[in-house]
């Protein structure tokens, strides 16, 4: 079973973490192309639940369905909803569970959903193809607002310039084309002669996150985790920049009892109020991809894996994953 159009990252490492030999029934929340869910059913899963936001990739699974011979079922919803999609078609208590976290190659490669720089499309950047669009935040907000989006979740440290040339740009024209921002941020920031990427790469990937709220649901996908787990389940999670791995670095660390997982919003909530463990980490370190598999395919080059083991204890908090120590 193989699944051709997208090489899913740390396929190989993600599903020997979540050993599927066990049989059992385990949850792809990030479906894409079906790489981990047909490489879990391929290794021993009895029964795999894909979930994906994106209406796209269920309509296109007929293959993997097929050659699942009737152990693949495949869902459309946001992963923050992982538990009651579960719950509502048998899979809890699951076996394991995978996240693939960021923008899928499917998404990249097809300019009509605007997610790249590469080819020009119209500026959209909805994974679930439905709510506001990359325009319509660009060409309706504030200046400030702008500004906080593409420095807190691009890390852009000219972000202030590059919103105000947006506001500037759109005053004659709203922005509706990939190549219209990609040529703003060019313009506002330029470029140096040593750069390995394109100047408007962070802006796109704040944006991106922005519009699809990608840590907000990772936030909640974490949790709905931990709730749909058996003990002895096991969680293994890729991501591929600094954002989304500080937050699964938080989450696991917390969960497992490392560090305690304190609110700043709420004072009861503090490091003398620890409590039962509801995770193992399998490995203190993140996995990272072998030169084999980065030269085989560059979007593996950030991409860490976090994996750890569902104990027999209740839920461990209810806080935020950002607000951890």
């Amino acid at each position: 079973m193989t699944a051709d159009r997208h090489i899913s990252v740390l396929r190989e490492e993600a599903v020997r973490a979540l050993a599927p030999e066990r049989g059992g029934v385990f949850i792809d929340a990030t479906f894409g192309a079906g790489g981990y869910s047909m490489a879990l059913l391929e290794n021993g899963a009895s029964h795999v639940l894909g979930i994906d936001r994106d209406p796209s990739a269920i309509n296109e699974a007929q293959e993997c369905i097929s050659l699942s011979h009737g152990r693949l079922q495949l869902v459309q919803g946001n992963f923050s909803d992982l538990h009651e999609l579960a719950v509502k078609n048998a899979a809890h208590p699951a076996d394991g569970i995978a996240f693939d976290f960021g923008v899928s190659s499917m998404q990249l490669d097809r300019p009509q959903r605007g997610f790249s720089l590469k080819s020009d499309g119209p500026l959209d950047m909805r994974m679930g193809q439905n709510g506001p669009s990359a325009a319509d935040f660009l060409n309706t907000a504030e200046e400030r607002e702008i500004a906080r989006v593409i420095r807190q979740y691009g890390e852009e440290p000219r972000a202030n310039r590059i919103a105000k040339k947006i506001i500037e740009c759109r005053k004659s024209a709203p922005l509706t084309r990939t190549s219209q921002l990609a040529d703003v941020v060019l313009t506002a920031i330029g470029r140096r002669p040593d750069a390995r990427t394109h100047p408007a790469t962070r802006t796109f990937q704040a944006i991106r996150i922005h519009v699809n709220d990608e840590l907000g649901e990772i936030e909640r996908g974490l949790r709905a985790a931990e709730k749909t787990l058996r003990p002895g389940g096991r969680l293994a999670v890729v991501s591929f920049h600094s954002l989304e791995d500080r937050l699964v670095k938080k989450f696991l660390r917390a969960r497992s009892g490392l560090v305690p997982m304190a609110s700043r919003h709420d004072p009861s909530a503090l490091s003398h109020d620890r409590k039962t463990p509801s995770f193992r980490l399998l490995s203190r370190r993140p996995t990272l991809p072998s030169e084999t598999e980065v030269a085989f395919n560059a979007r593996a080059r950030s991409a860490k894996l976090r994996a750890a083991e569902r104990l027999d204890s209740p839920i461990y908090y209810e806080t935020n994953v950002g607000e951890a120590a």
